[in-house]
């Protein structure tokens, strides 16, 4: 059974903050394919072309035949646990101090024998379960067995609130309230048991459509947060930089057409204002106070999340310095990334496809709605995944960037979506 998630306790001002100890993280090139299929929310092992044999751990050659031809395909998971053991010492830090933690063997029904991370409700062996991989506090992939049926409690698993970002009894910053995804994601938020939810506005005089009814629930505090000028975002990193546990960046700037069909660079450096630099002076405020408290007990910082799109990966024209900004923005989220790992801060960067909102009002369906793309954010959080793709139209296009970016660009510049 999972215990459920105990309320944080107040903290002695006199102790000194705990240090972040992460698990094991050295892995070669091969094992990381486990890795990038992990990040967003897949398991898939190496099968041979040759002989058909699917194998684990990760190797440079197939087992049973020898041959280079491997394909990272995704598997069910499906298998037998055979046995289990908990372990009562490490000398490793990072799990030392979460002792004791359980292992379990199992057998997959495609083949393998796998050791994994047990799920507090998975019983004794023998027994069926189900294998996922999921990213550790170190950003790498690591094999966890589930009980075969889910339950609702199955997120309040200690080792599981390790692995993920689960918004429940956590303090969050949502960037910019004055927007539908916005308002949407603080729902979502509230929703899934966030205790405290700060929601940016940057023009408090301003009575936005929706923003009452969200400063009306009682887990909402509104703070003034204008991501344009350094001063504001400084001020309140100050004020509650040291209690956030989560910051989701919801600022943005959208407006349409590309190079030729407007004067001057004002709206591009507009765009930019926000969706880059504004992004870049969130991350200088909040990440340190976020890496500060990564080991700061049960309701420890967690996550980073970046509303981004899919217009990131390759240059929609008709949105074309939009789609300029968001690659920007993108880059530097891969840089933030990179540099919140070592406190083991997940950075989560969200690529939707259009949304049903005033500047794609004139773009035919199928559009994703605010609350979708919500959803998929508490949901990538609770996964503890890197990156996710909601809607159709961000997953096809995901799919054709991967398949031949050249072609997508091509379709692109002829009016396609």
């Amino acid at each position: 059974m999972s215990i459920p998630i105990p309320r944080p306790k107040r903290k002695n001002p006199v102790l000194r903050t705990p240090q972040m100890n992460l698990p094991p993280s050295a892995r070669g090139r091969v094992a990381l394919g486990l890795t990038a299929a992990a990040a967003e929310g897949r398991l898939e092992l190496q099968v041979c072309d040759c002989c058909g044999a699917v194998q684990y751990p990760p190797r440079e050659a197939c087992l049973r035949c020898v041959s280079p031809d491997l394909r990272w395909q995704p598997q069910s998971g499906e298998g037998t646990l055979l046995a289990t053991t908990t372990l009562g010492h490490s000398n490793d830090l990072y799990f030392r101090e979460r002792l004791p933690w359980r292992l379990g063997m199992v057998r997959l029904d495609a083949g393998p024998s796998v050791m994994v991370h047990l799920h507090g409700e998975v019983g004794d062996a023998p027994a069926r379960v189900r294998i996922g991989a999921r990213l550790d506090r170190a950003g790498q992939a690591v094999l966890i067995g589930f009980p075969e049926k889910e339950s609702e409690t199955m997120n309040q698993d200690k080792m599981l609130r390790e692995m993920g970002s689960d918004p429940r009894q956590r303090k969050v910053l949502v960037t910019d309230g004055k927007t539908p995804v916005g308002q949407a994601v603080v729902r979502a938020l509230v929703k899934a048991g966030a205790d405290i939810v700060w929601v940016g506005h940057a023009e408090p005089w301003k009575k936005l459509p929706g923003l009452a009814e969200i400063a009306a629930m009682p887990q909402v505090t509104l703070v003034p947060l204008d991501l344009s000028d350094e001063r504001s975002v400084t001020e309140l990193a100050g004020e509650i930089g040291g209690k956030v546990d989560i910051v989701v960046n919801t600022a943005e700037l959208h407006r349409t057409f590309g190079i030729a069909a407007r004067r001057g660079t004002d709206v591009a450096k507009a765009e930019m204002e926000i969706n880059y630099f504004g992004l870049l002076r969130l991350a200088q405020a909040f990440g340190p106070a976020l890496k500060g408290r990564a080991a700061d007990g049960v309701n420890h910082a967690t996550a980073w999340v970046n509303v981004l799109s899919v217009f990131a990966l390759a240059n929609f024209p008709a949105h074309g310095t939009f789609s300029a900004s968001k690659a920007a923005a993108l880059s530097l989220a891969q840089c933030l990334r990179a540099e919140m790992r070592p406190a083991g801060i997940r950075v989560l960067n969200a690529f939707p496809g259009p949304i049903d909102d005033e500047w794609n009002q004139n773009m035919p369906p199928p559009k994703l709605t605010p609350a979708a793309l919500a959803s998929a954010i508490v949901k990538g959080l609770q996964d503890g995944v890197e990156d996710i793709y909601p809607g159709d139209v961000a997953q096809e296009w995901l799919a054709r960037w991967r398949d031949n970016p050249k072609v997508l660009e091509r379709e692109l510049a002829a009016g396609g979506l």
